[in-house]
This record gives C-alpha cells, structure tokens and sequence, in this order.
C-alpha cells in the first residue's frame, strides 16, 4: 500500500516542479520592468505600477486561479488549468519580485551608480557590468525564499485540476482511506523539494559573490 502511496504522489512532483519554475521565472522576468516603473520620475507611471502591484499582492492566490481559469477561461479565452494557475501564479510573482528588486536597488550604495557613470558606460553596459550582479546579490536570499514559499502556492493549483502533489494526493487519500499516511507522504516530498531548492540558491550565491567580488 506503501508504494502505491508513493507511486501515485510521486507521479504528480514533476508538474509542481514545472510549475514553480514557469511562475518563478516569468514573474522573475517580468518583475524587472515593473520595478522600472516602480522606481521611475514619471508620477502617473508611480501610481499605476504601485496600483497594479498592491492590486496582484492583495487579492489571494486562489482568486486569481478562479478568476482566470473559471471567469476568462469560461468566457474568453480557451485556458488549460496548467496554463491559467501558471499564468495567475506568475502575475502575482512579478508583483513580489519588483518589490525585491526595488528593496535590492535602495540597498546598493550610490557611489556605484556615480562610479559607472563616471567610467562613462552606455546604460546597458552599467546595469549588466556594475550595477546587476549586486542587485541580484542582494535579492537572491528573498527570492529564493519566495520560490520554495511558491512551490507550497502551487498546490493552491490543485483547486482548478493541475494534477500536482496536492491534488494527487488528495485523490489518493479518497481511493485508500489512508489520509495521514497520505498527506505525510505529501509533506515529506514538499520538505525534499524545498531543501534541493535551498541547496541551489546556496550555489548560486557562491557564484554571485565571485562575481561580485571581482
């Protein structure tokens, strides 16, 4: 019974796996234009990112799945449960992830910002050569402290039918009867994620600071 447990759990990690990535990753992306207009001297473009942003921050998880797949997925738009949980999970990450990064940029000492100027780099070269490795230094640790509270989010997944671990190891506890065993099981394949994602972000600050450093 033990293995069926296993077995069947098991099969739903590579789809909460997937999705923490895409959501983590878009909202990484996008988190950066937005933090932009978060930072930016144009007031209207101030107050319309920091709308947008309290508007993804405070409206729950699960509102924004059923928003997206129940309400413009019933009427709009033809949406895959995988595809609207991603596409709500990764709004609501962009939202976080400008935030970090605006964090990480009032975090970076001004003299960096005079220094690459005084060197005379075009723009580009400023924020890929100065002033980003200290950025991400800086939010690596919160980010990387939201993708593992991200994967826990993404069970939240299982509301809309994503086949994730939470939503197999619901149907699991309903066909065996063994519930604790069950979600014991479920816990126990969360904690094994979470620390490999700890592991990474540990290898990717090492790297970070050599970069830094140099």
């Amino acid at each position: 019974m033990m293995l069926e447990i296993l077995q069947s759990i098991a099969s739903g990690i590579p789809l909460s796996i997937a999705l923490t990535i895409v959501a983590f990753v878009s909202g990484a992306v996008l988190g950066m234009p937005l933090c932009g207009m978060r930072a930016s001297n144009a007031q209207p473009v101030r107050v319309l990112s920091g709308a947008l942003v309290l508007t993804l921050r405070s409206i729950p998880p699960i509102v924004w799945l059923f928003f997206i797949f129940f309400g413009l997925g019933a009427d709009f738009i033809q949406i895959s449960p995988f595809e609207a949980a991603a596409l709500g999970l990764g709004l609501i990450t962009a939202a976080n992830m400008a935030e970090i990064y605006r964090g990480a940029l009032t975090a970076i000492h001004p003299g960096q910002w005079e220094a690459a100027a005084a060197l005379n780099l075009p723009p580009l070269y400023r924020f890929v050569d100065v002033i980003g490795p200290q950025l991400f230094r800086i939010a690596l640790p919160s980010g990387a402290t939201y993708a593992i509270g991200l994967l826990k989010d993404t069970a939240i997944a299982s509301t809309i039918g994503v086949p994730e671990i939470a939503f197999e190891a619901y149907h699991t506890s309903q066909r065996t009867f063994h519930s604790l065993d069950v979600y014991a099981v479920a816990g126990l394949f969360y904690i094994l994620i979470s620390l490999s994602l700890a592991a990474l972000t540990r290898w990717a600050d090492v790297k970070l600071r050599a970069r830094v450093a140099r």
